[in-house]
């Protein structure tokens, strides 16, 4: 077999090799949608034999979470022959989940009839683990800005969730179910009594 390339044409054995050593990771399923085989880069990545990953044997290090999900994508997909995208985290030679970008595209043979599955992976676990750290930094951000309280500088009002300008007694009773007795304190006493006494030291005109 020759593959035709730009520049020039590829052997099978220089296919071959450029299947082995591409930095994504490969995949191809059979007609009964079991995987027959996996390139080096997946089996390294993976510690495992071909023998272990063999027919659903790959699915064992999918994590718990996604186990359900992945399968229901690629069996759907496989049944309608679709391209088909997902991510989800698999166990790595070292314990380490990692997740994966998967992409798997149905193949024809040459006389035009249905041959299964190719599919290759890409490490994306730097990237999910940004966007997660982004939106845990929004959420923060989120929190926050729901935590200030919009206050009158003039009448000491409240706002309320539904813009509405509420006494501070009013505002903290709906949401605390306390009720307000109301006082003078020590501070405003004093200041209350010399207002008081300075008005009546002033001279009547």
């Amino acid at each position: 077999m020759v593959i035709e390339a730009v520049g020039g044409r590829l052997s099978s054995v220089e296919y071959q090799i450029l299947v082995e050593q591409a930095p994504m990771l490969i995949w191809r399923a059979n007609l009964d949608g079991l995987c027959d085989y996996f390139n080096d880069r997946w089996l390294e990545f993976r510690g495992r034999t071909m023998e272990q990953e063999y027919g659903n044997g790959w699915a064992e290090g999918v994590h718990a979470d996604d186990i359900d999900r992945c399968l229901r994508i690629y069996l759907e997909a496989f049944a309608a022959r679709r391209t088909f995208e997902m991510e989800y985290r698999i166990l790595r030679y070292d314990g380490v989940y990692r997740w994966i970008f998967d992409r798997g595209s149905p193949f024809y043979l040459d006389n035009g009839r249905f041959g299964g599955y190719i599919g290759s992976c890409v490490d994306v676990t730097d990237r999910v683990n940004a966007q997660e750290a982004a939106y845990r930094t929004r959420l923060n951000e989120l929190k926050e800005l729901a935590a200030l309280l919009p206050i009158c500088g003039y009448c000491r009002k409240v706002r309320d969730d539904h813009g509405y300008w509420k006494l501070v007694e009013e505002y903290v009773s709906e949401r605390a179910r306390m009720e307000f007795t109301h006082g003078i304190c020590p501070a405003c006493l004093a200041k209350r009594v010399a207002e008081d006494e300075m008005t009546a030291a002033r001279p009547v005109l």
